[in-house]
């Protein structure tokens, strides 16, 4: 009950402060268990990524260092997230996770693990990637531009303009055994940020301005 009336008080604040578009919406389908993939500039990318699908049953990873974060911290915990802390492998989290993606549920992730503080894409932690191959469930990527300047522009008494990028769905090769070994998560791992680069504005494509995927990538999908 909590949840329903946070994500109403969600939608009423964005109606009002955010002009927000989303692309690739048809990829959300109903009733499917994804891995949503998403780039990371601000704290407020979580709420938009929340607002850009009419599914009620999606739950975000959140680094547990914002839990006690002056009302950020409290609204999160109204709303319902996965706390998961950056420090090392918190398989209580993976659990976690794992369980809401066995009941057809997304779970939102952001690979890079922290916030961009450059905006630019920053390298790939393998959370994501070992989550999507142990449970076999599709990834989803996604991008949101313009939630930095959300503050700025409401000061100035006008609509922030907000974009959601969604991608194609895809699915990592699966392991052959129960082992995960470092080389393919590290491939995996690749693999997802390149489609969440493609995305984005080459400008903020970070370290994988250059890799030899993303072209690859960008033929398969017809993209510039």
């Amino acid at each position: 009950m909590e949840r329903a009336r946070m994500m109403k008080v969600l939608h009423f604040l964005a109606d009002r402060l955010v002009d927000l578009q989303v692309t690739g919406g048809e990829y959300v389908q109903e009733g499917k268990p994804f891995i949503v993939a998403t780039s990371h500039i601000s704290r407020l990318d979580t709420p938009f990524l929340m607002l850009s699908t009419q599914r009620q049953d999606i739950i975000a990873m959140v680094a547990r260092e914002y839990q006690k974060a002056p009302f950020f911290g409290w609204f999160l915990n109204k709303l319902g997230v996965v706390w998961i802390s950056r420090d090392g492998y918190d398989l209580g989290a993976f659990r976690e996770a794992s369980s809401w993606l066995k009941k057809g549920w997304i779970v939102g992730i952001a690979p890079e693990g922290t916030r961009s503080r450059t905006r630019q894409l920053l390298r790939g932690k393998p959370g994501a990637a070992l989550l999507a191959i142990r449970n076999q469930v599709p990834v989803l990527p996604a991008a949101v531009l313009g939630s930095t300047e959300m503050i700025r522009s409401n000061l100035r008494l006008r609509k922030a303009r907000v974009e959601v990028r969604f991608g194609k769905p895809f699915m990592l090769p699966q392991a052959r055994d129960e082992r995960t070994n470092k080389d393919r998560l590290q491939q995996a791992t690749d693999e997802i940020m390149c489609h969440i680069a493609l995305l984005l504005p080459e400008e903020r494509r970070g370290v994988y301005a250059n890799h030899p995927r993303l072209p690859e990538l960008a033929a398969e999908q017809g993209a510039l």
